[in-house]
């Protein structure tokens, strides 16, 4: 017998601050009807940011990562279905079944399903930690407790996680080495002033930094780079994401490395919106909290019908060796001309003269100049002048 279907008017496929954003907005802006979120794991939504940071540094309780107090839900009407995954997506019906068998109609769904770590594809690839979820962070942070001070751990991948990760196992006092395929941090992308800036400051906190170069297989207690072997006591891969499109592909939504939106976060089919780590909208997938944050509340206001205001430049934050980095702005298009514009602390880089990024250290500038200055395409003199006013 198959199970009973019941009936939704918003259904939320995700676990994350996208569907909490979603709700909240849904109710502030007077929605009464039924909402359901639907998450894969045990917990509450909660917030990834801490995980590679005062988590992992701090071993915080996991009350202060979620994204609301729990009793948040029953207050607001809403519905949590956790340690649940949707394993088909019907569009003609407007149904999703549930991995238990049973089944949700909607009449207006949002898919925030966010995205999963890549494996390290190598041989013992398997061994290697990975950081996507709570339970990850609080397994790596086990490890690092276990093997104690001094103790050398690598870390695959100089992206945001590896080097956040990096930064956290270096101030709980083991002796990290990042490795990385590319010969700058983050790819290049940060440009060439903020990459040195922050290899200096990771080589000062006792990170090793060995750019250019592949892990080629795991062992126990090692890993290898070609035929040298590096002493570790675990591993951590962050060699990034891929998204969790699986209940879009059933459903047959228009793909292209993610679920493709509109400028409110509406997919191809009318029914269906998308928000955070899954989404591409204006050709970007922009993995982090606040685009996922902004996503889920301007598909509310999408789904109501309701304006959706100008966009704000994204705006993503990391931390490096204890140092707050806040980057406004990208540099996709690329860029012709970088310069620090505030005492070291102010990094800026722009095209044909105007500013297509802005990254601020320490909270040097605040976000809203920032994004200022990136929106009103300013040039670098000009930037600098609004900088200068913050100092």
């Amino acid at each position: 017998m198959s199970e009973p279907v019941e009936a939704t008017d918003v259904l939320l496929i995700g676990g994350g601050v996208a569907s909490v954003r979603c709700a909240r907005t849904l109710r502030r802006e007077g929605f009464n009807g039924r909402i359901v979120l639907v998450g894969d794991e045990m917990v509450a939504p909660y917030n990834r940011p801490p995980l590679s940071k005062e988590l992992l540094r701090d071993d915080l309780p996991d009350d202060l990562v979620l994204a609301e107090p729990e009793r948040w839900y029953e207050r607001r009407g809403v519905e949590l279905r956790p340690n649940r995954s949707v394993t088909g997506l019907d569009l003609g019906r407007r149904e999703a079944t549930l991995d238990d068998g049973a089944g949700i109609r909607f009449e207006r769904c949002l898919l925030a399903t966010g995205a999963e770590a890549r494996r390290l594809l190598v041989p013992g690839g398997d061994n290697a930690l990975s950081l996507r979820t709570l339970a990850d962070a609080r397994r790596i942070r086990a490890a690092a407790v276990a093997a104690g001070p001094r103790a050398p751990a690598v870390v695959v991948g100089a992206g945001f996680i590896g080097l956040e990760v990096a930064s956290s196992l270096a101030h709980l006092g083991l002796r990290p080495t990042v490795v990385g395929r590319g010969d700058r941090l983050w790819s290049g992308a940060m440009g060439s002033l903020i990459g040195a800036w922050a290899a200096e400051a990771l080589v000062a906190a006792g990170v090793t930094l060995r750019l250019g170069t592949s892990v080629t297989g795991i062992d126990t207690g090692a890993v290898r780079i070609g035929e040298e072997r590096l002493e570790a006591a675990f591993v951590v891969a962050g060699i990034g994401v891929r998204p969790r499109v699986h209940p879009a592909v059933k459903a047959g939504l228009h793909l292209h490395d993610g679920v493709v939106t509109d400028a409110g976060h509406r997919s191809s089919h009318a029914s269906v919106w998308a928000a955070g780590d899954v989404a591409r909208r204006n050709g970007r997938r922009i993995e982090h909290w606040h685009a996922a944050r902004d996503g889920g509340e301007r598909a509310a206001r999408s789904m109501l019908g309701l304006a959706l205001g100008p966009e704000r430049a994204s705006w993503v934050f990391s931390d490096v060796a204890g140092t707050m980095m806040d980057i406004v702005g990208s540099t996709d298009g690329g860029w012709d001309e970088e310069r620090w514009v505030v005492h070291a602390r102010v990094a800026a880089q722009a095209r044909r003269g105007r500013v297509v990024q802005v990254i601020s250290l320490g909270s040097a500038m605040s976000v809203d100049a920032m994004r200022r200055a990136v929106e009103e395409k300013l040039s670098l003199d000009q930037l600098a002048r609004l900088a200068s006013a913050q100092s």
